[in-house]
């Protein structure tokens, strides 16, 4: 226990950690809204408060929870439901490969909980500051405080906010569509990320590929977007021209 409070004393102290709650602060309200109807819809989906409160706080993945709630309701077999919250959520296999030099130094119990509080805004602050992992110990304590104080601030923020839907779920109507400003938050973060020409291809092709295959059962227009943009960019990195010293 000791050795925890050591460790999270280094981020929380770290001027880096307080960059990375106000990164996050000027992007969340957005997520906040998604978070919001997110409670609101599982409520409204028939679940008891209870069950509601503790799919926020267990699972913490607002997309998936919003595709696995109509499934629930219609009673669709357990597979079914993991099927598609699984699908859904591969996009995190992609972030957690690239994340891994970053975090493998770090014992189990802080990787669990890094991996657990990282989400899609936190990821791209990161990775939008930090384009590679660092060999030295003062660097990497800074990569970690940033990135602890935006999941830190998102956690609080997405929760906080999916807490007063479910509270509030009978009074605020879902035709609001506040979920749509979660999804301009994030268009906004990734627009800004566009810095180099194989990035704005890979941008591109995943967003032609969700398009054409919406059609897919269990949200597998996402997977095949990762596919798609994955396998064209790593066929291009050794071809495409790269300017000195600019990242991929």
């Amino acid at each position: 226990m000791r050795a925890w409070r050591a460790q999270a004393r280094s981020w929380w102290q770290h001027p880096a950690f307080g960059r990375g709650l106000r990164e996050m602060a000027a992007v969340s309200p957005g997520l906040a809204a998604w978070g919001l109807m997110t409670g609101v819809a599982m409520v409204k989906s028939g679940m008891s408060t209870f069950e509601a409160v503790a799919m926020t706080l267990l699972v913490f993945a607002g997309s998936s929870q919003l595709a696995a709630m109509p499934l629930m309701t219609a009673g669709a077999p357990v597979w079914v439901i993991l099927a598609t919250a699984f699908c859904v959520n591969l996009r995190f296999v992609v972030f957690s490969a690239h994340m891994r030099p970053y975090l493998m130094h770090l014992p189990l119990r802080w990787r669990l909980l890094q991996g657990y509080l990282t989400t899609d805004l936190s990821y791209v602050l990161f990775t939008k500051h930090y384009h590679h992992p660092s060999e030295h110990v003062a660097e990497r304590r800074e990569q970690l405080a940033f990135l602890s104080g935006g999941s830190l601030f998102n956690w609080v923020s997405w929760q906080g906010a999916s807490l007063i839907g479910i509270a509030l779920a009978n009074v605020i109507p879902t035709h609001w569509g506040l979920a749509f400003a979660g999804i301009l938050a994030l268009l906004g973060i990734g627009c800004s990320l566009a810095s180099s020409h194989l990035r704005r291809v890979a941008a591109g092709v995943a967003g032609m590929a969700a398009v054409a295959a919406y059609a897919l059962p269990l949200k597998l227009n996402i997977v095949v977007a990762i596919a798609c943009a994955v396998a064209l960019c790593l066929i291009l990195e050794e071809s495409w021209p790269k300017k000195p010293g600019a990242a991929a």
